[in-house]
């Protein structure tokens, strides 16, 4: 809560480095039209968000300002420096940006500071020069520091999360693994105790070799099996149990959709039968079901660790770790490893369709940062289609360039809204829920790292951003400072 203490007089003013360089009368205008305020330790001097109304100079005490990132505060600088400012910088700029408070400033401690109004501070900037000169310093220094600051958190922050989906992912298949893996154990031990029904010589050494030639051809048909439709397998189950009823095998139901997985009917029952005879149908049964579900879950066991060793190596292939910084890649590896990192992410109502033009040439690339702009794209898409729509990466040559199309279904960008959408920091979600800089980091990826280019054309049902990736270099990109994301 403020509290008016009063005027700032011009000979005070002078002290502080925003106004050393102004005249006389230019002081007496600040110290007529400005005025004292105190803040107490601990209080929000304004609010990200809000609208900006007061241009705020410190005089004493501490400050510091933060931005909301997700659902964290990210302090970007603390200070106690005479003349520090903050609130209302853009106002000179009038309709050409929303004014509102890009930060939070908070008092630390007790604080007081010389406020001016916004329209005032407008006419000020507007009007004199050499507090313009201080003030787009201060500006451009304090941008280049939050980008970096603000940079890096929302890279975590979407690691984080695309984190979280592999983990999901890989949870599954992993869990797949461990339990077919226990109920393996089991069905070894009972065909272990049915290799009794051999050992007591029950069978004869023709009876024991066509038994073991449809074990090996139960086998066969696990690995190839017959793909049938749920009404047909249903069918294939009813059948089968009703003949293990017929023949006197328990449990019929438990075995029959065992069997129909490894391929199983009527027919190759009715073999093991003429094979073994009546008196040991049932031990037969059982111990061929038995090396039909050994396989079947050596099948799933092997699946699942297929399916692991996909996603680390999508996830190697997205994060780079292991990889040169620049290197030639080819750009559709990047993409389907960022999508397969996106997969927990992407809405039940949400289709994904891929149009891949997979003759184009590998590009010389920073390949991790390019996973890091169709990042950015992709969950942009998302965002714009809530839990419905059709999301398409497509791929194509442009001239002499490699084109790379991200699409989304979503409500579109408003025209008004379209020529600045590359602006560090301009956002059109909540306060707090984006930081402004994905389509920023991404620009600066694509055109000063890689001199290529980003663009976008967007209408109700159909968003594009496309981008351009030069298909040679005669050498790698020198990464710049002051661009770097």
């Amino acid at each position: 809560m403020s509290a008016p203490t009063g005027r700032v007089a011009p000979e005070e003013l002078r002290t502080l480095f925003l106004f050393e360089a102004l005249d006389d009368e230019q002081l007496a205008w600040l110290a007529e039209h400005g005025r004292r305020e105190q803040r107490a330790g601990g209080t929000v001097v304004f609010d990200e968000g809000e609208a900006a109304t007061c241009f705020f100079v410190l005089l004493s005490g501490t400050v510091t300002l933060s931005r909301r990132v997700g659902e964290d505060e990210l302090e970007l600088s603390r200070s106690s420096q005479r003349g520090v400012y903050g609130g209302a910088t853009q106002s000179y700029l009038a309709d050409e940006t929303e004014q509102v408070y890009r930060y939070t400033m908070r008092a630390i401690t007790d604080a007081e500071f010389f406020v001016l109004g916004g329209e005032k501070f407008a006419n000020a900037v507007r009007t004199w020069f050499p507090m313009a000169i201080h003030l787009l310093e201060g500006l451009f220094i304090g941008m280049r520091n939050t980008q970096t600051l603000v940079g890096e958190r929302e890279r975590l922050l979407a690691l984080g999360s695309l984190s979280a989906g592999l983990t999901h992912e890989l949870n599954n298949p992993a869990a797949a693994a461990v339990r077919a893996t226990s109920v393996l154990r089991d069905r070894v031990g009972a065909m272990r105790s049915k290799l009794a029904m051999i050992a007591d010589g029950r069978l004869d050494g023709s009876a024991l070799h066509g038994l073991v030639e449809l074990q090996e051809e139960a086998v066969a048909r696990v690995v190839t099996p017959l793909k049938l439709s749920p009404m047909a397998a249903a069918d294939a189950e009813d059948a089968l149990t009703d003949w293990l009823d017929e023949h006197g095998v328990r449990d019929a139901w438990d075995l029959a959709p065992i069997l129909v997985g490894g391929g199983a009917d009527t027919e190759w029952l009715s073999r093991v039968r003429t094979i073994v005879g009546p008196a040991d149908l049932e031990s037969a049964i059982r111990w061929l079901t038995y090396t039909v579900e050994t396989e079947l879950l050596m099948q799933e066991i092997g699946e699942a660790v297929t399916r692991i060793s996909g996603l680390v190596g999508a996830a190697k292939q997205y994060s780079q770790l292991d990889r040169a910084p620049f290197q030639v890649v080819d750009v559709h590896d990047l993409l389907d490893a960022t999508l397969v990192m996106f997969k927990a992410k992407i809405p039940a109502g949400v289709k994904l369709v891929k149009e891949y033009d997979r003759s184009l040439p590998p590009v010389p690339a920073y390949a991790a940062e390019l996973n890091q702009v169709w990042t950015n794209l992709v969950d942009n898409a998302l965002g714009a289609m809530g839990d419905k729509g059709t999301l398409t990466v497509r791929t194509e040559l442009a001239g002499d360039l490699l084109a790379v199309e991200v699409a989304d279904t979503g409500s579109g960008i408003p025209p008004e809204v379209r020529p600045r959408i590359f602006e560090p920091f301009f956002t059109t979600k909540p306060v707090g829920s984006g930081t402004g800089l994905g389509l920023d980091i991404s620009y600066r990826i694509v055109v000063h790292k890689h001199h290529g280019d980003i663009r976008v054309r967007s209408e109700p049902g159909d968003t594009v951003f496309r981008v351009l990736l030069p298909l040679t270099a005669e050498r790698p990109p020198t990464p710049d400072p002051s661009s770097a994301p």
